[in-house]
């Protein structure tokens, strides 16, 4: 990193870190729908291959 300005590097890292952030934010808020999604599709294939073996 020859000939970086080390304040430019300083707020690159905050920056990245701040857009992690939000990123992981969002994807938590969204975890609890998407458990629920997961857990529809899953019964629905238990009860389509239930119904199928019959």
């Amino acid at each position: 990193m020859k000939g970086v300005n080390p304040i430019i590097a300083v707020l690159a890292v905050i920056g990245g870190l701040v857009i992690l952030g939000l990123i992981l934010r969002i994807t938590f808020s969204l975890l609890p729908l998407l458990v629920l999604i997961a857990l529809g599709v899953f019964v629905y294939f238990v009860v389509q291959n239930a119904s199928g073996k019959r």
